[in-house]
């Protein structure tokens, strides 16, 4: 899941001219595999409250209580209408003081809070509700997405003793952004040398996919979660450093998303909702 404040995906954003962020906030909350639901409200800014420790967006919030990220969600549903509704607690085994300049300008920062964390998902739908190893960043910008890069990917690779974390991508002046972090379970980080670039097949929409991986070693999809004309996400496995690594990893074609006739199929999936509570 996902805590927008100015919603980088949401066309409504883009149509505004990115006047306002606050005026298109967004809790972005997704499930994958059989009955799974995608809950993306673009929401004015009468729905956003935050303090040092909340964000609270319409009827969902996160909020930090200093030991554990507690975030409750209520959100309306597609392609099923419905809500989905439940907690996610975020426990970091170490938070880190990394902030990563992604532009020269920095113009785009991101934050790993708590890449080696434990989580526990209560959901209430009947065998929806799991623990397991999760992971929290953030990432801040003052411009666009698509108007400083055209092409990214990310992964985070859970290991024995810790997290691989992977940025590549390529910026709209042609320099090439390659950034890999080894995370220890006390929250140490490490930049390493990142293994070679690893093909993987294109997505369904025929995204360009890559990641990292030890020479002679390829890596593969063991799990499709998200399929977009411009992003995909997935489960991947790999080696890395010797060990045989899984994770989440990310793919964004920021030239197809530039589009604008990306934008009308966006609002199908992106509904608008500029009063709060009317409408929820």
């Amino acid at each position: 899941m996902i805590g927008f404040i100015g919603s980088v995906f949401s066309p409504w954003y883009r149509w505004s001219g990115r006047r306002n962020p606050a005026d298109h906030c967004c809790m972005n909350v997704v499930t994958y595999g059989p009955g799974g639901r995608w809950t993306m409200t673009d929401r004015g800014a009468a729905a956003l409250h935050t303090t040092g420790d909340t964000l609270r967006i319409g009827p969902s919030q996160m909020h930090w209580n200093g030991d554990a990220l507690l975030i409750d969600f209520d959100e309306a549903t597609l392609p099923h209408p419905g809500r989905l509704q439940g907690r996610i607690t975020l426990t970091p085994a170490a938070l880190t003081g990394v902030e990563a300049a992604l532009t020269p300008q920095g113009t785009h920062i991101w934050r790993p809070f708590a890449p080696v964390s434990r989580i526990r998902v209560e959901i209430d739908r009947k065998g929806w509700s799991w623990e397991g190893h999760g992971y929290f960043d953030a990432n801040f910008g003052t411009a666009a997405l698509e108007d400083d890069f055209s092409y990214w990917t990310w992964g985070r690779f859970a290991a024995r003793d810790g997290a691989h974390l992977f940025y590549d991508a390529t910026r709209r002046d042609g320099s090439d952004l390659g950034l890999a972090l080894h995370v220890d379970r006390d929250g140490t980080v490490t930049q390493r040398t990142a293994p070679p670039k690893a093909p993987l097949r294109r997505s369904g929409w025929l995204v360009r996919r890559e990641t990292r991986a030890d020479p002679g070693h390829p890596a593969r999809q063991v799990k499709p979660m998200l399929d977009a004309p411009f992003y995909t996400r997935s489960v991947v496995e790999t080696r890395l450093h010797g060990e045989v690594c899984t994770g989440v990893h990310e793919a964004l074609d920021l030239d197809r998303f530039r589009s604008p006739l990306l934008k009308p199929m966006l609002a199908v999936k992106v509904p608008r909702r500029r009063g709060w509570p009317a409408g929820r």
